[in-house]
């Protein structure tokens, strides 16, 4: 990842933050026939510094990739930032179109598995995230157990051991105190939550930093 340092992310809560927020990542990974890619739901153990997730058992990917180097990439929030969003281009017209944007890198040696209790306790730790907040959370237990067989039946699960992570959270960061908020409102009065979720974590960061 090229990630400048005005930009680069090294706060191990921050940057679990940022994996959390992307919640679908793209795990890529290398075989014979060149490179491989599945979007996948993950769960991060930071205790054991790993991410889990599973694929359909009919994904070529596990038996393509084996237990070699992998990269899963997780794009969180981001925003287009116009320069009209800036109030010294009214001053000097030197601005133009830019990105903001957050994203983790996370690399790591692959381990594949198909036991019956970890593939399990890896379905019930995806739904408690992801139903956490709801009125009713759905239990994997909610499910008749015959079919629940059948779908443990057709996934495998694979770990990444995390060796490497790089992450970067481009905020507007060099810019002055007057051209970030004005990206701040710019980006807030969008009509699309995604540019809403960028102004709050830029809002955010004002926060922490004066």
């Amino acid at each position: 990842m090229f990630a400048p340092a005005a930009f680069a992310e090294t706060d191990p809560d921050m940057i679990a933050a940022v994996i959390g927020r992307a919640r679908l990542g793209l795990l890529v990974t290398h075989g014979p026939g060149g490179l491989i890619a599945t979007h996948l739901p993950f769960v991060f153990d930071r205790e054991r510094n790993v991410l889990v997730a599973h694929l359909a058992r009919a994904n070529p990917q596990p038996g393509a990739s084996g237990d070699g180097e992998a990269l899963a990439v997780f794009a969180g929030a981001d925003g287009y930032v116009s320069p009209d969003f800036y109030p010294s281009k009214a001053e000097h017209g030197r601005q133009v179109p830019t990105w903001n944007y957050e994203a983790a890198h996370v690399h790591g040696r692959l381990s594949w598995f198909d036991d019956r209790a970890r593939l399990l306790d890896l379905l019930e730790r995806l739904t408690d995230l992801h139903e956490a907040g709801r009125p009713t959370p759905w239990r994997v237990t909610d499910a008749p157990a015959d079919y629940l067989e059948r779908l443990l039946a057709g996934i495998v699960g694979v770990e990444l051991a995390i060796t490497r992570v790089e992450a970067t959270r481009r905020l507007s960061q060099p810019k002055s105190l007057p051209d970030r908020l004005g990206v701040i409102a710019g980006l807030a009065a969008s009509d699309d939550p995604r540019d809403r979720m960028m102004a709050e974590l830029m809002r955010e960061r004002e926060e922490t930093v004066r």
